[in-house]
């Protein structure tokens, strides 16, 4: 059987290698990409790895993991801080949803230490750098086991 795990990448992380490289580090995401298809591959996943910066398009995905994943692995971005709409959508999918970010979002400002669509996921992991995709990862393949 096929474990997919949708990995989906939210507003700005498209920019990561330029954008800020002291908070988010200097790999891009295509780096973070390779990290990730290599690791799911030691974990006998599919990794189905995507980034947009539409709201919208986050939610369309969440609705396809329904049918599409076992597990969504989801950054955010600053969508976590802002958007109900993907509360919901994590909430209305039966797949496990791990909320991740590259920097301690609890460390930062204010407005960050709080994310919408944390309450709605399975688990959050933040702070460890480009490392959270592969500790999403690592979580998603136990949880489907």
């Amino acid at each position: 059987m096929t474990r997919t795990v949708f990995v989906l990448n939210g507003p700005n992380l498209n920019m990561l290698g330029k954008r800020e490289p002291g908070i988010y580090g200097g790999k891009t995401l295509a780096d973070i990409e390779a990290d990730c298809r290599a690791a799911g591959a030691e974990l006998g996943l599919t990794v189905d790895f995507r980034q947009t910066n539409h709201e919208g398009v986050l939610v369309d995905w969440l609705h396809e993991a329904d049918d599409g994943a076992q597990a969504v692995c989801i950054n955010p971005g600053a969508y976590g801080h802002t958007s109900i709409a993907l509360h919901d959508a994590i909430r209305a999918i039966s797949p496990p949803v791990i909320e991740l970010h590259l920097s301690n979002i609890h460390a930062r400002e204010e407005f960050r230490h709080r994310t919408w669509t944390a309450p709605a996921a399975k688990g959050i992991i933040c702070g460890f750098g480009a490392h959270s995709y592969i500790l999403a990862l690592r979580a998603a393949g136990e949880l489907i086991q």
